[in-house]
């Protein structure tokens, strides 16, 4: 009687199970006791060794029903059955097995395989560019034009493309037979491993150009300098990037240009802020202004309007110019212009102008002309009663 562990048992499943759940339950075992991961550990490689021949058998219908069918004697050369196969001559080794699949879910592809492969002779699309631009508060208000010089890759207008001299297409890679790499085998006391590496005939290409184009050196791309005129609209904000499809650079083989994107940076204003759609300063008026009203005019990014200060204006007073902001980048409606009025107290006064403050002070007599000064010593009486 086999000494055996059965097979389903090894992996973790049922006997029904289906092939995806035996893929999963071989691979996750395989990760978890893969030599490179338990380094003379010789319990983990007895392990492997065990999930990987009884993945073996069970991912293969015919031996999967044998098994089903006779058990470990399917796999005893001397039951009359002819054994499996597949484990190097029977002694539970992995002789030639290709670790490819495993490392294709966990180390994405390290160990070669078919995972490694990368498919570089397919059309390829062209590569993204990116610009910084800065322009003015009142550009992004209302919307501006702008050329800009930028290098890019562009298609060879020589070759066309191709990469050979007078039009010449590309021929297979006779080395890597078209692939871009090449396979090498390596035997290891674990086994039989493969490793891809990318052809070095080719670069990956899977092509070769037998006669190079004399100005693009066979890459089929040359770089060139190009002026790109771009409508940057109103109301664009800081931050903000617009997108020019195509304008990036050129594909190969076939494939899409890139895209162009311009990144807005705006410059400080020396009088407005911006948040959202909305404008926003502050404004000095004078002491006399404040105290008696007047009608000031005020900076908005559409020019200067007129505005009527009521009187006893304090200062901190936020007013709205309704429709004065921003226009909506995506509407037609425009934010508001807040103004906040900030009272200037004169300084450097001459004796006969601080003589007549000094009357207008007696004059006033009490704080009942300050309202702020009211409340406030009122709170103070109430404090120290």
């Amino acid at each position: 009687m086999s000494d055996k562990r059965d097979y389903y048992e090894v992996l973790g499943v049922s006997k029904g199970a289906s092939d995806d759940e035996l893929k999963r339950a071989y691979r996750k075992l395989a990760k978890k006791y893969h030599p490179d991961l338990n380094p003379n550990n010789k319990e983990a490689e007895a392990k492997f060794k065990e999930v990987n021949e009884a993945y073996e058998v069970l991912s293969d219908s015919q031996k999967r029903a044998r098994y089903d069918k006779y058990g470990h004697a399917a796999n005893d050369p001397n039951s009359g059955f002819g054994g499996f196969g597949g484990f190097g001559g029977g002694q539970g080794g992995f002789d030639g097995f290709d670790f490819g699949d495993i490392f294709e879910s966990f180390f994405g592809g390290g160990f070669g395989g078919r995972s490694g492969r990368t498919k570089r002779n397919g059309p390829r699309r062209g590569n993204d560019l990116k610009y910084v631009m800065s322009i003015t508060f009142l550009e992004a208000a209302f919307g501006v034009e702008k050329e800009i010089d930028i290098q890019r890759m562009e298609t060879c207008e020589v070759c066309h493309g191709t990469g050979g001299k007078s039009g010449e297409k590309p021929i297979t890679c006779k080395k890597c037979n078209g692939s871009g790499q090449i396979n090498y085998k390596q035997n290891t006391p674990f086994g039989q491993f493969i490793t891809t590496k990318t052809c070095d005939a080719c670069k990956g290409e899977g092509t070769v150009v037998l006669h190079p184009c004399s100005k693009c050196n066979g890459s089929g791309q040359v770089k060139q300098n190009r002026k790109i005129k771009i409508k940057i609209p109103a109301g664009i904000d800081d931050g903000q990037a617009i997108s020019m499809r195509g304008q990036g650079e050129a594909g190969q083989k076939g494939g899409a240009a890139g895209d162009l994107y311009v990144n807005i940076r705006i410059k400080e204003h020396p009088i407005f802020k911006r948040r959202d759609n909305n404008v926003y300063c502050e404004m000095p008026i004078t002491f006399i202004q404040a105290t008696l009203g007047a009608e000031i005019e005020v900076p908005t990014i559409d020019g200067k309007v007129k505005y009527s200060v009521p009187e006893g204006t304090q200062t901190g007073t936020v007013f709205r110019l309704k429709g004065k902001g921003i226009k909506s980048l995506r509407g037609s409606g425009r934010g508001d212009q807040y103004v906040t009025v900030k009272v200037e107290i004169p300084k450097k006064l001459k004796e006969n102008q601080k003589a007549i403050l000094r009357e207008f002070d007696k004059a006033c007599g009490t704080s009942e002309y300050y309202e702020q000064g009211k409340s406030f010593f009122e709170k103070v009486k109430d404090i120290f009663k």
